[in-house]
């Protein structure tokens, strides 16, 4: 059994490296790299951008994690799924395709569906299938605590990361009343930490919003958690090696159609960063990356 996991674990690595084109690199002589993605709904588009970039520099990315928007793309990269695929699905991507308006005392939609929009554009279902690790970031509604998810279905912890308070129903899982991850976890950089990352890149997206008012309420709510984050201590931010914030101010939650321009803005933020990180890892390159398990 051992052996046909090894063998199924050295056929997904050879997809992965063919279908994005990465070259491989001595792991040897550097450190393990680990990629946190913020959430921000549409603006997280962005985060398809800052993979293209890395994967153009031949900055590999060996763990993943995401909170939010920031856990469904996180999660589409480690199970495989090509850039351009995410990109042609977001650009078609709509409200309906992963919430459905159910008022209730407890928010006013169910992202239920958020699980087979996954499902459609990956062939895998279980953490234990991706072909680099994976982490996705919840809110604990009990104890505001930060819950980290790496082994199981990957459904029902993204729908619990993007469970947003106040627009999207808590999600019940594993005994658990779970909230979007971005309250307790807004970049887990603790994630990709624990999975053994020796340098950490951080993407965060500011989410004010476009307009000068907000006309909805869920542009009300998006406004006041951002305004709750922006004046918080950054506490993952200091803890990153490097942080990449891509200019989506101007974006609305529900952008899908700026699916283009918000790639760019995640492309062209990340070139601006690649020198840095650059610098920051040489030092590095040389020192065998730990191989720490996730507990």
């Amino acid at each position: 059994m051992g052996g046909a996991k090894n063998w199924l674990r050295s056929v997904a690595d050879g997809l992965r490296s063919f279908t994005r084109g990465e070259k491989r690199v001595d792991e040897k002589h550097r450190p393990r790299i680990g990629l946190a993605l913020g959430g921000g709904f549409a603006r997280g588009i962005a985060h398809i951008g800052v993979l293209k970039a890395l994967s153009e520099a031949k900055i590999p990315v060996d763990c993943i994690a995401g909170t939010s928007v920031g856990a469904l793309i996180a999660s589409a990269y480690a199970t495989g799924v090509p850039l351009e695929k995410m990109q042609r699905r977001a650009v078609a991507t709509r409200f309906a395709d992963f919430g459905k308006w159910r008022l209730s005392r407890m928010g006013f939609a169910s992202n239920e569906r958020l699980e087979r929009y996954l499902y459609q554009i990956s062939l895998f279902t279980r953490f234990e299938q991706t072909t680099i690790p994976l982490a996705i970031a919840a809110t604990d509604l009990g104890s505001g605590e930060a819950v980290y998810f790496t082994e199981g279905e990957i459904g029902p912890a993204l729908r619990a990361s993007c469970a947003y308070p106040g627009l999207f129903l808590p999600v019940e899982h594993q005994g658990r009343i779970l909230v979007d991850g971005f309250l307790a976890a807004p970049v887990p950089v603790d994630a990709v930490k624990r999975m053994g990352a020796d340098f950490v890149i951080a993407v965060w997206l500011e989410s004010a919003g476009k307009s000068e008012q907000p006309d909805n309420v869920v542009e009300v709510i998006s406004r006041s958690f951002s305004i709750m984050q922006r004046n918080a201590d950054a506490n993952w931010r200091r803890k990153a090696d490097a942080v990449i914030e891509p200019d989506v101010f101007q974006f609305a939650w529900d952008d899908f159609q700026q699916t283009p321009q918000l790639i760019a803005a995640g492309e062209a933020a990340t070139r601006s960063a690649i020198p840095k990180i650059r610098t920051a890892l040489a030092p590095h390159e040389r020192v065998p990356a730990a191989r720490t398990v996730y507990p």
